[in-house]
């Protein structure tokens, strides 16, 4: 299964140039509140929190907008399908499904990697 994960053996500076790439590549801006993954506070410091693909929020759709794609293990949001109840927002537990009021459409993250390569530390990767 394809995924964005955190390496464990460098540390995150909070720069949120992972955020803004995920914001920019899904809203044409940047606002933090709009990309699919976000920076907390861990142990002192920081850390992505990144979706895992572990499909709870496809379980919770009630418009079967969201489906596994059988070659990679990502789960995907069908736009056309999804009619916006947050019910996916709500089941996340990493908090990272974002659903725009001006969009009425989630979005997660797909594991296109464009964070990946944002990120001047090199914390964030793509794993199969």
């Amino acid at each position: 299964m394809k995924k964005l994960t955190v390496k464990k053996d460098v540390q995150c500076m909070a720069c949120l140039e992972c955020v803004r790439a995920c914001s920019n590549a899904y809203f044409k801006e940047f606002d933090p509140d709009k990309a699919c993954l976000q920076i907390v506070p861990w142990k002192g410091g920081a850390r992505p929190m990144t979706c895992v693909q572990c499909g709870k929020c496809a379980d919770a759709c009630p418009s079967g907008a969201i489906t596994q794609n059988p070659k990679t293990g990502v789960y995907m949001i069908n736009k056309k399908l999804c009619v916006g109840c947050g019910k996916c927002k709500e089941v996340c537990p990493f908090h990272v499904i974002v659903l725009p009021e001006q969009t009425q459409r989630a979005s997660k993250c797909v594991a296109c990697g464009l964070c990946a390569r944002a990120c001047p530390m090199g914390v964030l990767e793509i794993k199969e």
